[in-house]
């Protein structure tokens, strides 16, 4: 590489011309400012490499972006040959190709950024690395505005006696003004023949920072450096809350601490590492953090809660037995401190939740009844009070609830009732509600034409079977069969229909296309046996009587004694 190098310079070397005395102050001094970038891959074979500059003493810097895609680690040889690693991504444009990153330097020596536009027709110049008596040369040909107020400069280099070809690996090259003051950094030429150098504001580029979406930029996601947080309070805490679903744990893991670490006085960072650890079952770890939030939050009801959610979430999504201090009642008394600090309806459901998790469900359903006329007011709430009296087995409450759910949709029902429909409707066909379990399946159809299916056409089956609707279930039953034909259970179910309503020449078929489909399944022959025998063909019925006891059928003994004498 250093080969490399020092064959580009002297190439650089035959391009140069003498700058003025005038200008000759600023270099050396600007020169220490200057330095090589490279960047390696995974496997540490060399990437890319450019040029940049110092632009604070601490080590902040800007050059190309370009060589940072796909690395996985960068380092910056300063002025006198030393090198140093760049640490962490301050920002990045991929549409200029500018950067911003912090080396991992002592002390830099930062450059003074031109605060005003170059005019056309002035003298600057480009000072490659490691040049402290000579720099390029050039005369700025256009001045062009891009982002309100940044400048993007075409420049013609060489003097009014030399002209010169632009190499292609000068990209990043610091572009100054007559004063020392640095205006540009270099654009890579489309090729080696370019005579005109095309530079970016170097204000934009020290202008780029991390915002709170910038985890999700497609080019940053590229660059396998760490990148930095962003140092706006609420751009961070959107970092933190992105993070969580699109890093790995390691990666996510540092990012909590390197929070912490930024904003040590803000609970954020100390709860998201409470969740992260009881996660992955530190439960004293998890205590800790949310101690520490606790004791700085001004929000003590939100942290509270967040804690009680953590508690109920864990215990009710891990199979392995609670670890203290991981138990119901802990999250419910964090829920509870949340209420008394911010008297909330949200804290009192996760209340609810909890109780009904321990299987209190009086005791659910009676804190569900402080809220149900509260903000949080829906057909949701009132379904999850509905199952505190279903698991009671108290039905009519459970109805009631159901009803108010209901209720809070008007006619024409738009499909977002349809669960609370449904869910109405089979409540009502176990309590034996079989005419209004109906029409609520009436309605449930409307709404989900499209996706009903044999199971729905069953169950609205039993319901008119039960409300005596008989010529509904039979097309019902029928609609069943068709869109399930290997369900045996259906040509049962319509064989004894119709057996019942007296149609035994359809009973007779139906219950030979389910003997046909399952011949070891008791019904189909119980059921032809019984259409042949009600039909006074008894001989031949009696015949299918046996063969359905013979399978197991209870109901045949029965029904061979009442059909089999004098037959």
């Amino acid at each position: 590489m250093r080969r490399i190098q020092q064959s580009f310079t002297l190439v650089l070397l035959s391009l140069f011309v003498s700058i003025s005395a005038n200008a000759q102050s600023w270099v050396k001094k600007a020169a220490k400012s200057v330095f090589a970038l490279q960047t390696f891959s995974a496997d540490g074979s060399l990437l890319g490499s450019a040029t940049g500059v110092f632009v604070d003493e601490q080590g902040e810097a800007i050059s190309s972006f370009a060589p940072f895609k796909g690395a996985s680690r960068a380092v910056v040889i300063d002025a006198a040959g030393k090198e140093w690693p760049v640490e962490v991504m301050l920002g990045a444009n991929e549409t200029y190709d500018v950067a911003r990153f912090r080396v991992g330097i002592n002390k830099s020596q930062p450059v003074v950024l031109a605060q005003q536009t170059a005019a056309e027709g002035s003298s600057v110049w480009l000072l490659p690395q490691r040049q402290a008596k000579q720099a390029i040369a050039g005369t700025m040909r256009r001045t062009e505005t891009f982002n309100t107020h940044y400048n993007y400069y075409t420049v013609k280099l060489g003097d009014q006696r030399s002209t010169f070809n632009v190499q292609r690996s000068m990209s990043g090259l610091p572009l100054f003004d007559a004063e020392g003051q640095l205006l540009a950094l270099m654009q890579q030429p489309t090729t080696d023949a370019d005579t005109l150098v095309y530079a970016v504001s170097a204000l934009f580029a020290d202008s780029l920072k991390m915002t709170g979406l910038s985890i999700n930029d497609a080019s940053l996601r590229t660059v396998g450096i760490k990148k930095a947080l962003p140092t706006d309070f609420s751009q961070a805490q959107l970092t933190l809350y992105v993070a969580g679903s699109t890093l790995d744990s390691v990666a996510y893991a540092q990012l909590i601490d390197d929070f912490i670490a930024q904003f040590p006085q803000q609970p954020d960072g100390y709860v998201s590492r409470a969740l992260f650890a009881a996660n992955a079952g530190r439960c004293s770890d998890a205590d800790s953090d949310m101690a520490q939030a606790l004791r700085i939050s001004d929000r003590t009801d939100e942290t509270h809660f967040n804690y009680s959610r953590m508690i109920y979430q864990k215990l009710i999504y891990r199979p392995e037995p609670p670890y203290e201090p991981w138990t119901f009642d802990r999250a419910f008394q964090e829920a509870e401190a949340a209420y008394e600090a911010s008297p909330q309806a949200l804290y009192r459901q996760q209340q609810a939740y909890i109780r009904y998790a321990q299987q209190k469900y009086a005791e659910a359903a009676s804190i569900y009844a402080t809220i149900l006329h509260s903000e949080l007011r829906s057909p949701d709430l009132f379904f999850e009070a509905a199952r505190c009296h279903l698991m009671q087995n108290d039905t009519t409450a459970y109805i009631a609830m159901l009803d108010s759910a209901v209720a809070m949709f008007s006619r024409p029902y738009l499909k977002e009732a349809a669960p609370y429909i449904l869910a109405r409707a089979q409540a009502k066909l176990d309590a034996g509600k079989y005419r209004d379990a109906t029409t609520d399946l009436n309605d449930y159809e409307q709404l989900m034409a499209a996706q009903v299916n044999d199971q729905f056409y069953y169950l609205r089956f039993q319901a008119e079977q039960g409300g005596r609707l008989f010529q509904q279930a039979l097309n019902d039953i029928t609609k069943a069969v068709g869109m399930n034909p290997d369900q045996e259970l259906y040509y049962a179910e319509k064989a004894s229909l119709e057996v019942r309503v007296g149609l035994y020449d359809e009973a007779i078929k139906t219950a030979n296309e389910c003997i046909a489909r399952a011949p070891e399944y008791s019904d189909g022959h119980l059921f032809l046996g019984l259409a042949r025998c009600l039909k006074g063909q008894k001989a031949d019925g009696v015949k299918s009587l046996q063969r359905a006891r013979e399978l197991g059928d209870p109901q045949a003994d029965a029904l061979i004694e009442k059909y089999g004498k004098g037959k």
